[in-house]
């Protein structure tokens, strides 16, 4: 009888060693996350402040108060960094385009909450910023063009390219154009992108204003309410 008691001990003794390396784990990967996302931050506001030309690892790291090396646990290069900055920054918005409305809603209704998700999401964020630096460098950097390019620009255009279809079906919009041309759609983004950046301290621009009134053109004035 005395062997089985010690067996108990012993079981007993493992059993309570086990949940106390459980958490362990989950906090180790509690860290990694968060040291991912402060190398995110960080290397956001490098890239916005200095382009990504310019850009440093070792300006990142020390704005993230990590040692260098640290980076290269998360992303094997600069560019990768920048890639991962980008998916993250833009994916919510691209999603929420691919998503599309429900049937019954006017298209109008669903590019006017698009227009209020980018004022608020885009312009006057560092998402702006980064936006301008991929027009600013993307010639010098194709592979980044290409890459914000095929995971933001082509999945926004097509989504929107579709909400135009439907809304010429439905009589909503007179023109084709629209749905055919999606980038017409956005121009107004693209000059309020622009114009934050560098003349918003001269002439601060109504984002939201214009932009429903580029909606105005391309649906139809609303009727006074």
């Amino acid at each position: 009888m005395p062997r089985p008691a010690r067996k108990s001990r012993k079981a007993a003794a493992a059993a309570a060693i086990m949940p106390a390396t459980a958490p362990s784990a989950d906090a180790r990967a509690q860290r990694g996350a968060a040291r991912r996302e402060a190398i995110l931050a960080a290397a956001l506001e490098e890239f916005s402040v200095n382009g990504f030309a310019a850009t440093r690892l070792d300006d990142v790291a020390r704005r993230a108060g990590i040692a260098k090396g640290t980076i290269y646990l998360y992303f094997s290069d600069k560019e990768t960094l920048f890639q991962e900055l980008l998916r993250g920054m833009f994916a919510p918005i691209v999603q929420a385009l691919e998503r599309g409305p429900p049937d019954a809603r006017p298209v109008r209704e669903t590019i006017e909450q698009l227009v209020d998700l980018f004022v608020r999401e885009v312009i006057g964020t560092r998402r702006g910023d980064v936006i301008r630096l991929i027009i600013a460098e993307g010639a010098r950097f194709p592979k980044l063009a290409e890459f914000h390019y095929r995971e933001v620009v082509s999945r926004a255009l097509a989504a929107l390219g579709a909400l135009m279809a439907r809304a010429v079906e439905r009589g909503e919009v007179r023109s084709s154009a629209y749905a055919r041309h999606p980038q017409l759609l956005i121009a107004p983004g693209l000059v309020a992108a622009l114009w934050s950046g560098l003349f918003e301290r001269f002439a601060p621009l109504d984002v939201a204003a214009m932009m429903r009134a580029h909606l105005d053109i391309v649906f139809g004035e609303r009727s006074a309410r």
